[in-house]
């Protein structure tokens, strides 16, 4: 009877242990709206998708929108993980971030990983993630393009490190058909050698006792060379978007990171 009393209190203890924890993380607010920039409905949505894929990456996903004249957002963000401690296993855990200014002279964009999003989500990843959203933060569409952020941050993470998740070679229709291709090629070597050899030839009825060369002539009409002044190399260089890298907050804590203008 004893035993049976602590199973139970035992399974009772994981049970609402468990629903504590969802209801933990659905009680937690990740949308940061400042700048007045989504609607009510908009903004449930994006907790909504927020909070699913904090849960299946085990990584919170925060977004903050500012029009702030004096303080960097890219600061603002530091200092807030910082301060109030996010990540989904602890705290200062697994967090990634996207933080915008809409003041007119600003316009930047900033993106954080902490922890294990710092790991899945590099500053290459980043700086990947940043360029795909651009244009529609440039738009004004600001829902779309934080929806993009949490989406392209979960694909982004089901790839192990240092792979770049936008190579062709990932794509489900390259894969394809390359497939097709290779398997033409396979049919192809197939079909040549199930087919008969031919055994003759131009040579084969030719008499070569009567047959002779009639004529022989050789004609040499002359040899042209033309010369072509090699053009030199440019020692100009192109330039790039993004920016960022791995960085500290002043709290100490490591974080990838990318910027950029919109």
């Amino acid at each position: 009877m004893k035993k049976i009393t602590v199973t139970l209190l035992f399974m009772l203890l994981i049970t609402f242990g468990g629903l504590s924890a969802v209801q933990a993380e659905s009680s937690k607010q990740r949308i940061f709206d400042d700048a007045n920039l989504l609607t009510t409905e908009e903004i449930a949505k994006l907790e909504k998708l927020a909070e699913k894929y904090s849960v299946k990456r085990e990584t919170d996903f925060l977004i903050f929108t500012k029009d702030n004249e004096e303080k960097d957002i890219g600061k603002y963000m530091d200092d807030y993980y910082d301060e109030h401690a996010p990540g989904f296993d602890k705290a200062h855990g697994n967090t990634a971030m996207l933080g915008i200014d809409v003041h007119e002279m600003k316009r930047d964009v900033v993106l954080h990983g902490f922890g294990k999003a710092e790991k899945y989500l590099d500053s290459n990843r980043l700086t990947l993630i940043q360029e795909q959203i651009i244009p529609d933060l440039s738009d004004g569409n600001y829902f779309d393009a934080f929806e993009s952020f949490i989406l392209l941050s979960d694909k982004y993470m089901n790839y192990r490190p240092g792979v770049n998740p936008e190579n062709p070679f990932y794509k489900t229709w390259v894969q394809f058909a390359i497939a097709i291709v290779l398997g033409i090629i396979v049919v192809g070597i197939m079909a040549y050698h199930v087919n008969p050899k031919m055994t003759t030839n131009a040579s084969t009825y030719q008499d070569m006792n009567r047959t002779k060369v009639l004529n022989k002539r050789d004609r040499y009409i002359r040899t042209t060379v033309t010369k072509r002044r090699k053009p030199k190399q440019s020692s100009s260089g192109g330039g790039g978007s993004g920016g960022g890298g791995i960085g500290r907050t002043s709290g100490g804590f490591s974080r990838s990171s990318s910027r950029g203008k919109f």
